[in-house]
């Protein structure tokens, strides 16, 4: 039986979703159904790819993840974003690529709906702690690390760690390599 999209996003929401998190001894091939399904509702799902108990990506338009890499417990997501390979996103990471519009005064912000999709682009060999937000437009470089809490408003170098509100270079990974 072949899924379409509309019936794969019916079954997640539904059932998928709320099926147990991938380490519970009682997760009975949850990784593996959320996988299956998700192959046929984002852009592009690579080989071991996890997509954890909870996340929220809308109708997954615009969404591809790359080999090994994951979607944390609770994570909610928007396209258009690009997940490179190895990819660790810890629980309740939130990443944006628009928001409200708010450039005119004579009307509620409620009313002026929301700002142009911008892109958020993920390098290879990426870890996201727990409830980092990545708004609008930010690209994460290989090996670049963003710490738990993290609001990342602006691009992240490669292999730099990042972290507070808004994100700041805490330091280089490189440097660690240099000291050895």
């Amino acid at each position: 039986m072949r899924f379409t999209k509309h019936a794969a996003l019916l079954l997640y929401y539904f059932i998928a979703r709320h099926l147990p998190a991938s380490d519970s001894a009682y997760s009975l091939g949850a990784k593996r159904i959320r996988r299956m399904l998700c192959k046929r509702i984002f852009d592009d799902v690579a080989p071991g790819v996890n997509i954890e108990h909870g996340v929220f990506f809308g109708g997954g338009a615009g969404i591809s993840i790359g080999t090994n890499s994951g979607l944390g417990l609770n994570c909610r997501v928007q396209g258009p974003v690009s997940i490179g390979d190895n990819v660790m996103m810890g629980p309740d990471v939130l990443i944006y690529t628009r928001n409200h519009r708010i450039d005119r005064t004579d009307i509620p912000m409620i009313k002026q709906g929301d700002t142009e999709p911008r892109p958020v682009m993920i390098g290879d060999d990426v870890w996201i702690g727990a409830r980092a937000v990545i708004l609008p437009g930010v690209t994460i470089g290989r090996g670049a690390v963003v710490a738990a809490g993290a609001i990342v408003t602006k691009s992240v170098a490669p292999y730099t760690i990042v972290g507070g509100n808004p994100a700041r270079k805490i330091k280089s990974r490189k440097e660690n390599e240099e000291n050895v």
